[in-house]
């Protein structure tokens, strides 16, 4: 018997249907791959799994685990399972921990209920498994909140939390979607470790077949709540026997049809960054001696041409976020000079940058987030317009919103609907389509494709270089994902501790960097053909 069987799982909530006929199964040891766009129905397979669902869902078929039948199971017994043999992680770290509670508190809170344990045996297990996933107590004291960790310290933590009871089953849903590649890499391998030492089943759910490809030893696609295609993983990746298989698979290798641009289409810099610097107060040692100044972003100098596509890639808390602030002109630098056409952006008051700002634009990470839901999507895509000198009158910004929705590939329509009733990548089309109604000639978009799946990804990048082609908008792309720098810039630039350490044509750059914090980049990057060449060397 496996350790985890699922047969026939069917799943209903209310009159819609979400899973149909769903076959896996996990064998103790195994890593098993779930993969699939958004929407196709693989968080609702686990939290299926651990008997999560909402009051109105009804599931039928037959999940048994370690001869347990779930679906069957009354929620005490459910209550003895979860954590203690089944372990879940979950996709954001921030919202799965509670705020107001220390990291020990929340991972000693699971062993005590389970394990009935005092509180000192608790602690001292809690800092064991803290240990373990990379967070020693000299660094990381169990008093610390999760709020003074950054996102992978923070992941490390719920994987804590999920193994501290060594669980048969680990369920980890999406664990590195929006880690930069090397935390990514990182919580991969310890993830790996924890499977080989403790011979647990594992269930990765993601959209990113390069890291299934690497981890997994099978591997179960899904779509719209059905099985498509499963089998040993190096097969199915390699074969592409499946229609939706390969579609999924050319999807993560798109690059977008585009006329790479030579140095610009003008002599003088759309934007120019001069020994730019920005510092931050820092911590007081002690009560009477002064804050040491933070140091964020250090002597950075660049310039972008108009139509030209520049990426800008580090790792988390590198300053890239810092660095388009002050080119946003939303916090203004230490030292050092922002030009916007030859114009200084640095010196000016927030009313004199209103010609500036009509001029670039920004496309956050989490399009939902930057929305506010109780607006329609008329007022929120035409809310640039107010940087306009003359105000259009409501049939004129009507028009406007409208053309900008065509332009991204949405109707007119739309404008009528709410933010809720879109999907992630609709939601991103509509981010761009707000950024591009005042017609900039720059953009900044900020991990614009990092947490959507590998098809929608491909239609946004798609529309980008649709976009720089036919308007001429210059991009900055602030990424860690080195196949989207790849696919639509010109040129890059690796930024390390605060500064640029290696800059020029993307291609050059990305096969063969110079720089060591390139050089991490690039050997931590997901590749699928890489991940499935180790797969066929494996074998022989």
């Amino acid at each position: 018997m496996s350790l985890l069987e699922i047969e026939k799982l069917d799943l209903s909530i209310g009159k819609f249907e979400i899973l149909k006929g769903v076959d896996l199964t996990i064998e103790q040891g195994e890593v098993l791959g779930l993969v699939g766009e958004s929407g196709s129905g693989k968080s609702m397979t686990a939290l299926t799994l651990m008997r999560l669902l909402p009051d109105l869902a009804h599931a039928s078929g037959r999940v048994t685990f370690d001869g347990v039948d779930i679906l069957g199971a009354p929620e005490a017994a459910m209550n003895r399972l979860r954590g203690n043999e089944i372990g879940m992680v979950f996709q954001e770290p921030m919202t799965a921990l509670n705020p107001v509670k220390t990291i020990g508190e929340q991972v000693a809170e699971g062993i005590r209920w389970h394990a009935g344990v005092n509180r000192k045996d608790a602690d001292d297990r809690a800092r064991a498994m803290l240990d373990r996933v990379g967070l020693p107590e000299s660094k990381f004291p169990l008093s610390r909140y999760p709020h003074e960790l950054s996102g992978g310290q923070r992941q490390r933590v719920v994987i804590a939390i999920a193994c501290a009871l060594e669980p048969k089953l680990l369920v980890a849903d999406e664990p590195t979607t929006a880690l930069d590649v090397v935390l990514q890499a990182q919580i991969l391998d310890l993830l790996r470790d924890l499977v080989d030492e403790r011979k647990m089943g594992l269930l990765l759910i993601s959209h990113d077949l390069a890291v299934v490809a690497d981890m997994a030893e099978r591997v179960t696609i899904m779509r719209h709540g059905e099985v498509m295609d499963s089998g040993e993983t190096g097969r199915i990746l390699t074969e592409k026997a499946h229609p939706y298989t390969r579609q999924l698979a050319e999807a993560s290798t798109h690059v977008p049809e585009r006329t790479p641009l030579a140095d610009g289409r003008s002599e003088r810099p759309l934007l120019e960054v001069r020994d730019v610097t920005r510092d931050y107060a820092g911590r007081r040692r002690s009560l009477f001696s002064k804050p040491e100044p933070f140091r964020a972003v250090s002597g950075v100098s660049f310039a972008l041409h108009e139509g030209q596509s520049m990426a800008l890639v580090g790792r988390s808390g590198c300053g890239k976020s810092t660095l388009a602030r002050m080119i946003l002109a939303l916090d203004r630098p230490t030292s050092g000079s922002i030009r916007l056409f030859g114009d200084e952006l640095t010196t000016k008051s927030e009313n004199d940058l209103r010609p500036a700002r009509r001029n670039m634009q920004v496309v956050f990470q989490d399009p939902y987030g930057s929305f506010n839901p109780r607006h329609k999507v008329e007022r929120l895509v035409a809310e640039p317009l107010h940087l306009l000198e003359t105000q259009p009158s409501r049939s004129e910004r009507r028009e406007r919103v409208a053309q900008a929705l065509a332009e991204v590939g949405l109707s007119a329509g739309d404008m009528d609907k709410y933010p809720h009733e879109f999907s992630g990548g609709q939601r991103q089309r509509l981010s761009i389509a707000r950024a591009l109604i005042t017609r900039p000639k720059l953009i900044v978009a900020d991990e614009p494709v990092s947490a959507l799946d590998v098809s929608i990804r491909a239609q946004i990048l798609d529309l980008f270089a649709d976009l720089n082609s036919r308007l001429g908008v210059a991009y900055l792309f602030i990424t860690h994902d080195l196949m989207v720098a790849r696919a639509i810039t010109d040129q890059v630039m690796v930024m390390h501790e605060g500064e640029i350490v290696e800059r020029g044509n993307t291609a050059s750059v990305l096969d063969n960097p110079q720089s060591e914090a390139g050089k991490m980049l690039v050997a931590a990057s997901p590749d699928l053909e890489r991940a499935l060449e180790r797969r066929r060397f494996a074998r022989v």
